[in-house]
């Protein structure tokens, strides 16, 4: 990935966001080509020079400080995500060039996939950082049954989002869960921009989704650790369940999917049939492979 251009563009959107009243600064020189602040509105609020800024805007990040960083970060209000982006780009176009390289796919380890068996209530997901699912219990496969279709190999959950068309009905709120899953590779690219498996994921999906192209040339960045997801499962029908992604420190790469409804409300209801039918249908599967 061409880590400047990157600066460059995500530099150039945050700026765009922001107006000068919301940035505190009096707005002159009369009719504005753009709502967003120019170069020489983030260098004074940044306490930089135009042509210093202008320099850093166009990817040439080289001999700036932290202080100068964090100044800028002041300047355009960046959140968390954005101010570790930031950050992660720097590190990527300052350092030494490195050739794009195979990261080892994470593995589960006995201990969690124990765990992970034994949350029979919850569902739960292992997945990877690109999003592929590795361990999972019953009632995560039954909750996301399109990611884990019988006696075929398990979905990755971003090729699932943009390139199959059952996933916009699955996802009551298609669009708002697609850009969050854009706005998080983008924060993996700027971790690492060396990646080939994102790297060719994000080619793929460039290539193929008119969505994915435009959201990831927007440069969106956010963290989505936790929040809302609003499903219509085949089975059980609408859900409205909060998620909690858990990083497995023992296995770098990995986080564990949780998911949960809140009680007494129908999503409740919903995940209660959904784990009697679990429950069914491993029976009908016990009972079918001891039958004589």
């Amino acid at each position: 990935m061409d880590t400047r251009n990157d600066v460059q563009k995500f530099l150039t959107a945050l700026r765009a966001r922001i107006t000068p009243e919301v940035a505190g600064l009096t707005a002159f020189g009369g009719e504005r080509r753009v709502p967003g602040l120019r170069r020489e509105e983030v260098a004074q609020l940044a306490g930089v020079s135009t042509a210093y800024y202008t320099r850093m805007e166009r990817g040439d990040l080289s001999g700036v400080s932290e202080s100068v960083l964090f100044a800028l970060v002041r300047a355009l209000q960046l959140n968390e995500a954005e101010t570790a982006h930031l950050f992660d780009l720097t590190r990527a176009a300052t350092g030494p060039r490195r050739a794009p390289k195979t990261k080892p796919q994470p593995r589960v380890s006995p201990r969690v996939a124990q765990l992970i068996d034994a949350m029979g209530d919850v569902p739960a997901i292992a997945m990877t950082r690109l999003g592929d699912p590795v361990a999972s219990n019953p009632l995560g496969r039954a909750l996301f049954p399109d990611l884990f279709p019988a006696g075929k190999p398990v979905l990755n959950s971003a090729r699932y989002m943009f390139l199959d068309e059952r996933s916009r009905v699955f996802y009551q709120d298609w669009g708002t869960i697609a850009l969050e899953a854009v706005s998080g590779m983008r924060l993996l690219a700027g971790q690492d921009p060396t990646d080939k498996a994102l790297m060719a994921l994000v080619g793929e999906l460039a290539t193929r989704s008119n969505e994915f192209r435009t959201w990831w040339g927007g440069h969106t960045v956010r963290s989505h650790s936790t929040g809302t997801k609003h499903l219509h499962h085949p089975v059980v029908g609408d859900m409205t369940l909060g998620y909690e992604a858990l990083e497995i420190s023992s296995t770098p790469g990995l986080v564990l999917m949780t998911y949960l409804a809140e009680p007494a409300t129908p999503s409740a209801d919903a995940m209660n049939l959904l784990r009697s039918w679990t429950a069914s249908e491993a029976r009908t599967d016990e009972a079918a492979r001891t039958s004589p």
